[in-house]
């Protein structure tokens, strides 16, 4: 069986249910039925059928707001996430900003863009970015970290939900150390991976350290995790937002594309574009009551 999670929060009407129910019936799904996760935020869907099918009928509802993820029911409740960081877990590209402290931000953000999208290679991408700030303070690190880096609404609410309910977490990103452990302390994973900087006399000196975590790296944390925790993959949950995150997001139980670039959207079993990181607690079946919001 699957189900099919409409999340529009503050505004999913039993109209908008309703329409949804018809395009499946329409689509030849067999309908099982349907609940509200909260009313007027988020409602289940269950069916028997096609799922991707059903996602192509249910993407044809026009509604303010409106995020679908189409999955099977079993195993919905995950036991391990795996997370981007910049764009995803936060709300800004961090070697962008940084390139903003040495004004040169629209030259870096220009190739970070292209990279995300799956047009550069991003081990090259990002070694080409990283030797544009060679001489940069070390210092200037925390100064863009403290002013720059602001959590993605819903992040530590996803992360110590899930935890609460017997889930690992592990940041798995393609950005820096000196903002990945600060970032995953804050939202509480249980784990970061991401590159080191090289530093000498005080400044960066243009170079990152290896082994270089890319796309590669990513999909090894996922299955190296999963089998360290004796997981299937199919009780996992990745979640990114560009073409680097595309081979974890496409090996994971759910593969979710967080505000997409569109190669990693057409990867992910589903994209949130409207709603907060919290949708993914609705995703996974979690009412309100059960989050963990401190």
């Amino acid at each position: 069986m699957f189900v099919a999670t409409l999340i529009a929060a503050g505004k999913l009407t039993d109209e908008v249910v309703r329409e949804a129910m018809g395009r499946l019936f329409a689509a030849g799904h067999h309908f099982e039925g349907w609940s509200w996760i909260d009313e007027g935020d988020a409602a289940d869907l269950r069916f028997q059928g096609m799922p991707d099918i059903a996602r192509m009928a249910l993407a044809e509802i026009d509604h303010d707001g409106l995020d679908i993820v189409v999955q099977p029911l079993a195993d919905r409740a995950k036991k391990l996430i795996i997370a981007d960081m910049d764009s995803t877990m936060i709300t800004v590209e961090c070697i962008d900003e940084l390139a903003d402290y040495a004004g040169i931000k629209p030259q870096i953000a220009a190739i970070t863009e292209r990279a995300m999208r799956g047009e550069l290679d991003f081990r090259a991408a990002l070694t080409e970015r990283v030797a544009l700030l060679g001489g940069m303070a070390e210092s200037v690190l925390a100064d863009c970290r403290r002013e720059r880096v602001t959590l993605t609404p819903g992040a530590r609410a996803l992360v110590q939900t899930m935890k609460a309910h017997g889930a690992q977490a592990v940041l798995v990103s393609g950005g820096f150390m000196p903002f990945a452990g600060p970032v995953g302390e804050a939202i509480g994973f249980d784990r970061v991976v991401a590159n080191a900087l090289e530093i000498a006399d005080g400044k960066l000196t243009g170079r990152v350290l290896e082994p270089i975590v890319d796309a590669d790296t990513k999909l090894a944390t996922l299955n190296a995790e999963a089998a360290a925790h004796g997981l299937s993959l199919g009780q996992t949950l990745a979640v990114g937002d560009g073409a680097n995150d595309i081979p974890m997001i496409a090996a994971a139980g759910l593969g979710i594309g967080y505000r997409p670039h569109p190669a990693c959207a057409e990867a992910a079993d589903a994209a949130i574009r409207h709603n907060d990181l919290t949708a993914l607690l609705w995703a996974q079946g979690y009412a309100r009551r059960d989050w963990v919001t401190e």
